[in-house]
């Protein structure tokens, strides 16, 4: 978290940062690749975890919510909508918060946000106050990853940040992945409660001992807030976000007013903040779109992000309308892709360091294209599960040698005051690339079974050839990734100095 301007440190920042670099220049001496990473990174990376894995931890418990509170399915699924809008929210503050606070300060509302939240969650009466126990988790959780970003980017020597940043892919691929299946383990000991009876003493311990290694990085800067551009921010993202998220759900003029809604408050959002540029306090700082190099690594995310979580929802999808496995069924065949991805990430970060990004990700994006056209020409009603089980683990490998680089590459061609900004740009725009590739999957996966039913098909007929084409559509996002991937520096061109 550091900010290059006007006002004076915190006692002993510098002192502290110093203290910190080389606690890693010490770790970095050892051969093995686990060593050389901080303790205090590796107890972010925990934290980081505990929290997006509670994104995904509450799926297998909507039955149980529906009959505990009496509630319809749709109302249920608002324990997932809920922690995404929230994200969605809160990310594009987070640029301004991570450089107003320090690390320990940022670090101890987060934690502590998500503890209350989980709190909430635990003990909630009635299901809205499960829905606000929810939101106040994913405001937490919303922080974390920028944080961690923004740590790792001013503390980790260039050379060695795609192997540290490689770390990161343990929460952002791992914790999703194994959400449904823990919790299904949970379930079967008892209520839903249990899963925030699991996950408070875990998030408390992580908290505590990374706060005894944590320190403070960087200075922060006293700008004042834009009360404007928060409201315009919450409500615009979250609304698009929303809005995409409920295509093929509601009707066309309800999705209209909130796509276009949020689309509108988004674009007088980002007008706001070149104009608050001027003055110097921009909520979100987006002089980070200047360097290219950023912004290409920022666009190929996105679509690779419109591919990922847009084939990510077709998978569930058949396993449990088609194939009738259970949640936690589902959960357990796509664990050991999540797990590939993440425990590949260090190491292709490490080879990052060596050789670059290019080495990586072209070859990742072809991969992950052959892999999603090899999927939509033989998915069908009986294909094996350790069929799909080895594609889906192919997959990940091939997204773990794109991420990894991306994130580091982008971040790195940033000068250090944008880092904080450059971290929640990504943040947010993975939220809305996400529900970007969801959305439009979904309207291909349904418009294509309709139209197979209407012409004679049978119901499973239809599924699989509305499948098919969804896979086909995820395909092309994945050229896409490729073209971009061209375009790529193998490493970033380091910038001189602060931004102007």
């Amino acid at each position: 978290m550091t900010a290059h301007t006007e006002g004076a440190p915190e006692p002993s920042t510098e002192a502290e940062l110093d203290e910190f670099e080389a606690e890693f220049s010490q770790s970095a001496d050892g051969p093995e690749d686990a060593s050389k990473t901080p303790l205090v990174i590796k107890l972010l990376v925990a934290a980081t975890f505990v929290v997006i894995l509670n994104e995904t931890i509450m799926i297998n418990a909507m039955p149980r919510l529906m009959a505990d509170f009496d509630v319809t399915a749709r109302s249920a699924q608002w324990i997932s909508s809920i922690f995404m809008l929230t994200m969605a929210a809160v990310i594009p503050v987070t640029g301004w918060f991570l450089q107003r606070v320090s690390t320990r300060a940022a670090y101890t509302i987060a934690m502590t946000s998500f503890g209350i939240g989980t709190i909430i969650c635990g003990t909630a009466p009635i299901f809205e106050m499960l829905l606000v126990g929810r939101a106040v988790q994913a405001a937490g959780t919303a922080v974390m990853m920028p944080l961690l970003m923004t740590t790792v980017m001013t503390v980790v020597p260039e050379q060695a940040r795609g192997r540290v940043m490689g770390n990161m892919m343990l929460a952002i691929s791992v914790a999703p992945a194994m959400g449904p299946a823990l919790s299904g383990l949970i379930l079967n000991l008892g209520s839903w409660r249990l899963i925030f009876a699991f996950v408070l003493p875990v998030a408390a311990i992580v908290s505590v001992l990374s706060l005894r290694h944590l320190k403070n990085v960087g200075e922060t800067q006293k700008t004042p807030v834009s009360w404007s551009s928060v409201v315009m921010a919450a409500l615009g993202f979250a609304a698009l976000v929303y809005g995409l998220s409920e295509v093929g759900a509601r009707s066309t003029g309800q999705l209209a007013l909130f796509i276009g809604g949020g689309a509108a408050l988004v674009a007088l959002f980002v007008g706001w903040q070149l104009r608050l540029q001027r003055v110097g306090s921009p909520l979100l700082d987006l002089r980070a779109l200047t360097h290219r190099t950023f912004t290409v690594a920022l666009v190929l995310m996105s679509v690779a992000f419109m591919a990922f979580l847009g084939s990510m929802i077709l998978l569930p999808l058949y396993l449990q309308d088609l194939r009738g496995l259970s949640a936690m069924q589902t959960g357990l065949l796509v664990m050991p892709g999540g797990l590939a991805m993440g425990l590949l990430g260090p190491r292709v970060g490490a080879v990052y360091d060596r050789i670059g990004a290019r080495p990586l990700v072209i070859p990742g994006a072809i991969l992950m294209t052959g892999v999603l056209f090899t999927m939509s020409r033989v998915i069908d009603a009986d294909t094996p599960y350790a069929l799909i089980l080895g594609l889906h683990v192919v997959l990940m490998v091939s997204l773990a040698s794109i991420f990894t680089p991306m994130f580091t590459l982008g971040l790195s061609a940033l000068t250090p005051e944008l880092y904080s900004h450059g971290s929640s740009i990504l943040g947010t725009l993975q939220q809305v690339a996400g529900a970007i590739g969801t959305a439009a999957v979904v309207v291909i996966l349904e418009n294509r079974s309709k139209s197979l039913v209407s012409g004679g098909a049978t119901t499973h007929e239809g599924f699989v050839g509305g499948l098919q084409w969804a896979l086909i559509a995820g395909t092309v996002f994945a050229l896409v990734v490729v073209a971009l991937s061209l375009l790529l520096p193998s490493k970033a061109d380091l910038p001189a100095g602060p931004a102007h």
